[in-house]
């Protein structure tokens, strides 16, 4: 059987700790180029992982017939660009998330994808993984009853990411907290609810702790060092309301607050029962039955979120089978996203007329 011939565009810590050896331990795969605008990055990839060529230029790629299928690991501003970019040339993407900075660039990024028919994928792991598709089902079956509400808090104290770097610069990243870890929890809340239409979104954004970098305080910064010649100008808590044909949404979210406990967990609101996912871990169970409070905490056989993303989307690259992490699905997160930040910039309630447009 021939290998799936792939290339990595950028090789950070994304590329490095999920994209990479999740496609080197697929045994169809063969990684062709590790591209990066730093080489020496590039070049450590291959140096690492014994395999591929060390390019800068994506574009090389592009003129390659041998490459199918290409993984985004590039900063925000970038995915759009590299994404159509590659579709027109007849490549399959996998796109890190967020799909883009805005909600416009990831419909461009959608109208390609029809344009072109390969595969667009953004890479909304936790679509994935094991409990969250447990919790999936539960809800499908009407274990939880009417579901009629989720909260999502996605809370820490000090924890921006490279302060004055990519991640804090609005014009790469296009936000902050909400655009950063609110993609993954917004996203999960709407998978496991059956995708339902968002209606209306309240939304404030506050660009408050980091904005005098040189006096913001941490323990550590993942993404650091500081650079306090860079910018700061997104969103380190975001507080917003979402009604859609399902349940309702509350999300309160904070890179940085001056309350020193991390909350990151979704509640799922059922008449029957509910459900508290702690992000990245195991969930809990909540009910009632013959006068008594019922408290489980289901264990299970977890899998690779990662392993499981990059595997499916080989496999739907010879198969043809839409994922549910496909572009047409996913792109209702970025609907609200930008609709969160809209309400913010307005002052206003953002309502969706009709598909494609707020009023």
């Amino acid at each position: 059987m021939s290998k799936t011939i792939v290339a990595v565009i950028g090789c950070g810590t994304i590329a490095n700790s999920a994209h990479i050896p999740s496609y080197m331990a697929n045994p169809e795969v063969e990684i062709k180029y590790f591209c990066d605008i730093r080489k020496e990055r590039a070049e450590q990839a291959v140096e690492k992982y014994e395999c591929g060529e060390a390019i800068e230029d994506y574009h090389l790629i592009l003129n390659d017939p041998e490459v199918a299928a290409v993984s985004i690991c590039t900063p925000n501003d970038c995915h759009a660009s590299i994404a159509i970019d590659c579709m027109r040339a007849g490549k399959h993407v996998l796109c890190e998330k967020p799909a883009a900075r805005t909600y416009t660039e990831a419909l461009e990024m959608q109208k390609v994808q029809h344009e072109t028919g390969v595969t667009l994928n953004i890479g909304v792991v936790n679509r994935f993984n094991t409990g969250v598709n447990i919790i999936k089902k539960m809800i499908a079956d009407g274990d939880l009853g009417d579901l009629y509400h989720v909260y999502v808090s996605f809370r820490s104290q000090r924890s921006i990411p490279g302060l004055g770097g990519d991640f804090t610069n609005k014009s790469v990243a296009g936000g902050g907290a909400l655009i950063d870890w609110g993609v993954h929890f917004l996203d999960i809340v709407m998978y496991c609810t059956g995708d339902p239409e968002p209606q209306t979104v309240t939304g404030q954004t506050y660009c408050k702790l980091g904005k005098d970098m040189e006096n913001y305080s941490y323990l550590n910064m993942w993404a650091g060092p500081p650079n306090y010649n860079g910018k700061y100008d997104v969103d380190d808590f975001v507080t917003a309301m979402i009604r859609t044909t399902g349940p309702s949404i509350t999300v309160n979210g904070a890179w940085a607050q001056n309350i020193g406990v991390d909350e990151m967990y979704i509640d799922f609101l059922g008449d029957k029962a509910g459900i508290r996912l702690q992000y990245g871990a195991d969930f809990t169970i909540y009910s009632a039955k013959h006068g008594a409070l019922l408290e489980s905490t289901p264990k299970f056989t977890k899998t690779d979120m990662f392993q499981n993303e990059i595997d499916s989307f080989i496999s739907c690259i010879k198969s043809g089978e839409k994922l549910s992490s496909h572009i047409d699905t996913v792109i209702v997160t970025a609907k609200m996203l930008q609709a969160i930040y809209d309400s913010s910039e307005q002052g206003k309630e953002i309502s969706f007329a009709k598909e494609g447009t707020f009023t």
